[in-house]
């Protein structure tokens, strides 16, 4: 098991043109704020639509398959691995 209850990070996130945390749990759950405050239709899904339109491109979270949530994951997997503390992640 290992030694911590959550870690997170703070990364720019290309596909929502904005600061975003990912959280890791002890329990290898993952939460990302970006997907808590653009995965779902609310005002700032709309600010986005806008946003993406003043950029001319398209902008929108990929959710908790995103590859930036993933890689996190696995960076922290890893690290827990080398040091012989993790346990298995949970699938979901």
């Amino acid at each position: 098991m290992v030694n911590w209850q959550v870690t997170a990070t703070t990364i720019y996130c290309d596909a929502v043109d904005d600061d975003v945390t990912l959280l890791v749990y002890k329990d290898w759950s993952v939460k990302c704020t970006g997907y808590s405050k653009y995965g779902e239709r609310s005002k700032d899904t709309i600010r986005l639509l806008k946003k993406a339109g003043q950029l001319k491109r398209q902008l929108g979270c990929a959710g908790l398959e995103c590859y930036r949530v993933i890689q996190y994951k696995e960076k922290l997997f890893s690290e827990e691995a080398k040091r012989g503390t993790q346990s298995e992640p949970v699938d979901e």
